[in-house]
């Protein structure tokens, strides 16, 4: 698909990824819908820097454990620019808990990881498909984990909703072609994001020590392959591992 003019919505885009994949996305010509919930001075500091590379951008605010938000969401956006090509599932929620200190996973706890990783995502994708379905195109890209992969990651809830994205990225394949494609990015250990601020600091070392490449995932990697999934016409159905090797260690 040709990304010049196209239309991304990214969900999650104030975030130490978020932001690198609305620049790649930008630089590769695309008009960007920068997704945020409560740091609005931060999703204007995106817009800024999207706009000084020659895109139009705009502040997108949603909550996308909220139907109703995410259906306003797509209201903009399309009314803004008359068109959505791109969704690209960045929003993510974890917190730490060691996968053998089960008491300490409250029920709150995984109900809001599930919702946020993973219905969050459900209720995206379910918003912009019709659109996409009558343009004839559109891309979906979900952004998971290693810990959809393995057994690791920041909590048991958090690798779950991973894997249940990897799968929902399968199903909403088959069930938006041949219009629509749906991939899936899973990273493993970055720098700088939120989720990275919420591991204890001996996974964080651990995490690098063990990937065969010896160090973290690199974001405009991860960033520039969501671009790659956009682009393509042929791929639908994937998820990609990008993770310095980590799985493999």
């Amino acid at each position: 698909m040709e990304l010049r003019g196209a239309v991304a919505i990214v969900t999650g885009g104030t975030g130490g990824l978020g932001r690198r994949i609305c620049r790649s996305l930008a630089l590769s010509g695309a008009q960007i819908a920068v997704g945020y919930q409560r740091r609005r001075e931060v999703c204007d500091a995106v817009v800024g820097e999207l706009r000084e590379l020659g895109a139009r951008a705009v502040p997108a605010e949603v909550d996308v454990t909220q139907p109703e938000s995410v259906g306003r969401l797509v209201e903009c956006v399309t009314r803004e620019f008359g068109r959505l090509d791109i969704l690209v599932n960045d929003a993510a929620y974890n917190k730490w808990v060691p996968f053998a200190q089960l008491d300490d996973l409250r029920m709150d706890d995984w109900n809001t990881i599930l919702l946020t990783n993973l219905t969050g995502p459900f209720t995206c994708i379910k918003a912009v498909a019709p659109i996409m379905k009558r343009q004839g195109r559109g891309r979906i890209v979900n952004v998971s984990s290693i810990a959809g992969v393995a057994p690791t990651g920041s909590s048991i809830a958090y690798a779950v909703s991973k894997a249940g994205l990897n799968h929902l990225t399968r199903c909403m394949a088959v069930a938006l072609a041949p219009e629509v494609l749906v991939n899936c990015v899973a990273p493993g250990f970055m720098e700088g994001t939120r989720m990275t601020e919420n591991l204890a600091e001996e996974y964080r070392a651990r995490a690098q020590r063990t990937a065969l490449l010896r160090r973290p995932t690199e974001k405009d990697d991860v960033a520039a392959l969501v671009t790659e999934f956009c682009r393509t016409d042929s791929i639908t159905g994937q998820t990609l591992v990008i993770d310095a090797g980590r799985v493999l260690a």
